[in-house]
């Protein structure tokens, strides 16, 4: 308990300095003390209470806020329901990128020459990419305080970033050729299977590792996808973690061939290798309901043949690039196939509002902007069906 000058006790978190003023701090769930001085005892009282009801209430006084404050409270309160990986990489490049430049800064005098200076400062060093993933980063959580009231101006209106990102052509796809040569030589692989399902429902590789017995529906057909599963090799852990985005959760209809892999992979169960990482039962948050769901790694549908234990995403695109030398096709990771998968279903007439509804994107510009790509094939194609459709008119 604090005392005034004479030794009398004031309350926790109070005192009377020397010259007389009365002081009260405490500390925030920040993990920041906050202090200030006042006149008389009442004064402390009031202020004090205010301050830890706001604080309890997850308010705060934007005037004293830094960017670090806000991104803590950000990225800990008001998006927690981020997905693993986005949620990694705001911190990551908050950490490396913004805080350095801007997180001592008051939010509330954030303008948007510090925000372009945090991308300036990027340039050299980064590739466009990253730029553009700090740029969406620092763009987010200052629309959420702007949203929140903590700012009356977004700081990004106008800031632009100047180095290109990967251009869409420039991501790698099978053309129907390549494709044929792929599956040849990975047909005498043991992640063929693995392949082929990707290249069927267009899966994304987290949730083709995380696919569990209980989801696939043999009577009706149908694999749904409810989370995925991916080895922190930093942490030396497997995660569990819900689907990218509410979108991502979904049920696919199977194709005959699909059913088939399915098949041929369930009537092989008892053959294969189980490690004792098998035995783990893992939890994860789903984010729809916010409820924990488990699962016992035992009941993956696909495991490594070798050791017996789930197959690291970086495994697969190892594998893949050892398979596309004895193919000699030009290399390509695991999320080619499902941009492979993406193209061949438009240029067979799938319609996008349904494909993006089987990728499981929350935006129909994703699934037309980054994952669909026109190939030469398809080119020439339309072009002839342009020209016989206009020769059948004249005749």
């Amino acid at each position: 308990m604090g005392k005034n000058i004479k030794g009398k006790e004031i309350g926790k978190g109070i005192c009377q300095r020397k010259y007389g003023l009365y002081c009260a701090r405490f500390v925030n769930k920040l993990g920041k003390r906050k202090e200030k001085y006042f006149n008389t005892v009442q004064e402390v009282h009031n202020w004090l209470d205010d301050a830890k009801y706001e604080d309890k209430h997850n308010t705060f006084t934007p005037s004293d806020m830094t960017v670090n404050d806000w991104f803590e409270y950000w990225i800990n309160h008001i998006v927690g329901d981020l997905a693993p990986n986005t949620r990694r990489n705001y911190t990551e490049r908050f950490k490396h990128n913004i805080q350095p430049v801007i997180g001592k800064l008051k939010l509330v005098d954030v303008k948007p020459l510090h925000c372009k200076m945090v991308l300036n400062n990027m340039e050299e060093n980064y590739a466009g990419s990253i730029i553009r993933q700090t740029y969406i980063a620092m763009g987010t959580m200052f629309k959420s305080a702007l949203m929140n009231d903590f700012i009356q101006k977004h700081p990004m209106d106008g800031v632009r970033y100047t180095k290109p990102v990967r251009a869409v052509d420039d991501i790698k796809f099978l053309t129907v050729d390549e494709k044929e040569k792929f599956i040849e030589v990975a047909k005498r692989s043991h992640n063929y299977y693995q392949y082929e399902l990707i290249l069927e429902p267009g899966l994304r590789t987290g949730e083709l590792i995380g696919l569990t017995w209980d989801v696939i529906d043999w009577e009706k057909r149908t694999l749904t996808v409810n989370k995925t599963l991916e080895y922190r090799h930093k942490q030396g852990y497997w995660r569990a973690g819900s689907p990218k985005t509410l979108q991502s959760y979904r049920t696919i209809p199977l194709t005959n061939k699909a059913y088939e892999i399915l098949e041929k992979v369930a009537s092989r169960k008892h053959e294969r290798k189980e490690s004792e990482t098998l035995s783990q039962v893992l939890s994860f948050i789903d984010r729809r309901t916010g409820k924990t769901e488990t699962f016992c790694m035992r009941d993956l549908v696909f495991i490594n043949w070798r050791t017996g234990e789930p197959a690291k995403n970086s495994s697969y695109d190892t594998h893949l690039y050892k398979l596309c030398d004895e193919g000699n096709i030009e290399r390509f990771c695991m999320h080619a196939l499902r941009h492979t998968y993406a193209t061949r279903a438009i240029e067979r007439g799938m319609q996008p509002k349904i494909l993006q509804k089987l990728l499981g994107h929350a935006s129909i510009k994703t699934t037309m902007d980054r994952y669909v790509h026109v190939s030469n094939d398809s080119l020439f194609n339309a072009v002839q069906q342009f020209e016989m459709n206009a020769n059948t008119r004249v005749g």
